[in-house]
């Protein structure tokens, strides 16, 4: 299946993004580690969405309808590998952004292998990548898109099953046609807090690891997430959000690995700092949309592998089904990879069925179904 990436922090060159660390995006596309059910090669396109500020110079967008003054997500694609397109090396490298989504693709047996088929998708702020694969998706997804109003498959830029997700999830995110009621009772039988101690990152990244996201990054200090948050959206619903609380502990040389918190380890409380980075939406809350579309397509395709990742330019939203995920998030950037690209010991494993949500100094990690055992 398809390897993807998020990148959130100082200004970078977009096609560094693609090519950092010894175990790129680029390399990925040809030699991954991870892969999981199927398929060996990421050789069937690729893409890369970027997020200019709207006081920036204007730039050309793949995208339109996006209000005056919000960021808006420019992309370029091409169904060719992305080994084969000189624009990684000639043309990205001259682009700079402070967020970053970009996608290889591995295509499903069946599926059209073509430039509107590759991920990222998007609209206005938004950029969509989906890791995974829809058995019978005409039938699955038509029920899902029923049930969230029935929003137009036919819009789909592409006959697969990631291009109408996105149709569905798109809906979710401008119109809010999502129950709110599903919304609130879903956190708050939040499983309890998980957390992680992360290795000192005193002296930023290990030596040799390759260059640090969007510069240097050295002496980064430890990241905290707040536990128990509630975050205020524009639908008007509060929930509470059970977050992974990192820290950097100058006393652990290793990371620890993840499960619950030691006695006494305490976490700080910041109101709305989830949502205080990304502006307020008409529609329904990020997470809580990607969550709602997982659980509506397992609930008909138990087996569907639904690694999917969004951005709008200040916040990263990740799922995990079936597929590998890894983070890495300091107060100065953050990194959302299918694969870790360099051997930074800051680097943590995302479990299976979770919600992630991510941005400089702030991660949260829930599961996507609080009432399921797994």
């Amino acid at each position: 299946m398809c390897r993807h990436l998020g990148y959130l922090g100082p200004p970078a060159a977009v096609g560094s993004q693609l090519t950092r660390g010894p175990h790129s995006l680029y390399t990925q596309s040809w030699q991954p580690r991870d892969m999981r059910g199927g398929g060996t090669v990421n050789a069937d396109g690729f893409g890369v969405a970027w997020w200019v500020s709207p006081s920036a110079p204007a730039q050309a967008s793949a995208t339109e309808g996006s209000p005056a003054g919000e960021r808006v997500a420019s992309r370029y694609r091409n169904a060719a590998p992305i080994w084969a397109d000189p624009a990684v090396d000639e043309v990205l490298p001259q682009l700079h952004s402070t967020a970053v989504l970009a996608a290889v693709r591995s295509a499903t047996v069946g599926m059209p292998v073509e430039r509107a088929a590759c991920a990222p998708f998007t609209s206005g702020r938004w950029a969509f990548s989906h890791n995974g694969r829809v058995a019978d998706w005409q039938r699955v997804l038509t029920e899902v898109a029923a049930e969230f109003g029935s929003p137009a498959l036919l819009e789909a830029e592409a006959r697969t099953d990631s291009a109408a997700l996105w149709v569905i999830l798109r809906a979710l995110l401008e119109t809010g046609s999502a129950a709110v009621e599903s919304a609130t009772s879903a956190a708050v039988g939040a499983a309890p807090e998980v957390r992680y101690a992360a290795a000192d990152s005193s002296t930023g990244p290990r030596e040799g690891t390759g260059r640090e996201p969007g510069g240097s990054h050295r002496g980064a200090s430890g990241v905290t997430v707040s536990g128990d948050t509630t975050t205020s959206w524009s639908w008007s619903v509060s929930h509470s959000v059970h977050s992974v609380t990192t820290r950097h502990s100058a006393a652990a040389g290793e990371p620890a690995a993840a499960g619950p918190a030691a006695p006494g380890h305490e976490t700080d409380t910041r109101p709305d700092d989830l949502a205080a980075g990304s502006a307020v939406i008409a529609g329904t809350d990020p997470a809580e949309a990607l969550r709602q579309v997982v659980l509506a397509v397992l609930a008909r395709e138990p087996a569907a592998r639904l690694n999917l990742l969004l951005g709008d330019g200040e916040t990263l939203w990740a799922t995990t089904r079936h597929h590998s995920l890894s983070v890495l998030v300091t107060d100065e950037f953050a990194v959302v990879s299918s694969e870790p690209y360099d051997d930074d010991p800051r680097w943590r494993a995302v479990a299976d069925r979770q919600l992630v949500t991510l941005r400089p100094g702030l991660l949260s990690v829930v599961p996507l179904d609080p009432d399921s055992p797994g």
